[in-house]
């Protein structure tokens, strides 16, 4: 999974963070290390969808929080993810 968006959601999921305690929990959790440029237009995409917004006052280190809709829709991106490497590893198996 290297889609950006699903990444900064995932990220949100576990609770608010600003965008360098997003990188670092990225890194680790995905091992890919994003780039200022790459995570903050995920971030303008994300708020333009209405999937996180900033979380209180805005500030240097402005923590952003998932929406009800952007829990959901990472959900429904997991899901499909979960199924196509259901599938790809079951045909891996029979290769």
């Amino acid at each position: 999974m290297s889609d950006p968006t699903l990444l900064v959601l995932s990220s949100l999921a576990e609770g608010d963070k600003h965008g360098y305690a997003m990188m670092q929990d990225i890194e680790i959790f995905a091992g890919i290390r994003l780039g200022p440029g790459t995570l903050y237009g995920a971030i303008t995409r994300l708020e333009e969808h209405g999937w996180i917004r900033p979380a209180g006052a805005r500030s240097r280190r402005q923590p952003y929080t998932i929406t009800p809709s952007g829990r959901q829709h990472l959900q429904q991106e997991l899901t499909t993810l979960q199924q196509i490497v259901k599938t790809g590893l079951s045909r891996v198996k029979h290769a």
